[in-house]
């Protein structure tokens, strides 16, 4: 059976602030299917030295292009020397019903975990696809070192981030989020997701929501400390789908340092990633 790394493919490559934009696809064994990624090389990169890798994971809708091209990342990414990689937020083509729509769980709407309940058991596995065959297919293939970690993401991809660094502290040297669906549990987003992929065991539920995973901590699991920025204007926050204020009170019984900003005017969208991006970025490089 193929395999990631004999399958990778090169789809579009672009110069960007001395350095490279790149677009990937590959064959997954964890999925079944073909996946992509995109990455960001930054100039010494691209001349061979191996650079501390920031992974990013993008919210509902979303696809491997949209960090790449509204985030304004790259710039400040080729300064700090450190890649960008970002993956599908789901996978593609399984033929389900439902599928083309992003609201049912489908496309745009992985939620980086593995469904074990049909029909999306077999194909929707993005936990392991991430930790199985992304991260050791761009280790083994492109100059990062994994040795050199970070992650975090936006909205549902800022829950995947928070639960992934979570679920594996050894592989993630720093994590931090913008607007992430933090108690999915509790909100009409993660508990329709959660129903659909994981079925009514309310147990398993549990270990994919960032303020339980953090509530059951006995010690900081990332002393050098979490970043989040929330924006007040952001409906998905009025609503009561991100719920931030129990991933904090999550964070201060546990002792984990947190700094959750909040930020007047701001929305959910990509103006407000652009704004904060430097300062994420800053943050990841100071640790990794």
């Amino acid at each position: 059976m193929a395999d990631a790394a004999s399958t990778l493919k090169l789809n579009a490559a672009h110069a960007s602030f001395g350095g490279a934009q790149r677009f990937y696809e590959h064959y997954s064994s964890e999925t079944g299917l073909v996946m992509k990624f995109s990455i960001y090389l930054p100039p010494k990169a691209v001349e061979g030295e191996k650079v501390p890798v920031l992974l990013y994971l993008a919210g509902l809708t979303c696809t491997e292009e949209t960090f790449m091209i509204k985030a304004a990342a790259q710039r400040l990414a080729a300064e700090l020397n450190v890649a960008l990689l970002t993956c599908d937020t789901s996978p593609r083509g399984a033929g389900l019903p439902g599928e083309s729509e992003s609201w049912d769980f489908g496309v745009g709407a992985g939620f980086y975990l593995d469904a074990t309940a049909k029909p999306w058991a077999l194909h929707w596995r993005m936990e392991s696809y991430i930790l199985h065959d992304l991260l050791p297919l761009v280790g083994a293939r492109l100059p990062v070192d994994l040795a050199r970690l970070g992650i975090f993401g936006h909205s549902m991809g800022g829950h995947g981030a928070l639960t992934l660094a979570l679920r594996h502290p050894g592989v993630f040297k720093s994590v931090s989020a913008f607007a992430p669906i933090a108690n999915p549990i509790n909100c009409p987003w993660g508990q329709k997701a959660f129903a659909g992929y994981l079925g009514d065991n309310k147990a398993a539920w549990v270990q994919h929501d960032a303020t339980e995973l953090m509530a059951a901590q006995s010690q900081a699991p990332y002393p050098a400390g979490i970043l989040i920025d929330q924006g007040l204007a952001d409906k998905f926050l009025l609503e009561k789908q991100l719920l931030p204020e129990a991933f904090e009170a999550a964070c201060a019984k546990a002792g984990q340092p947190l700094t959750l900003r909040r930020h007047p005017g701001y929305d959910h969208g990509y103006y407000f990633i652009q704004t904060f991006i430097d300062e994420h970025l800053r943050f990841h490089a100071r640790q990794l």
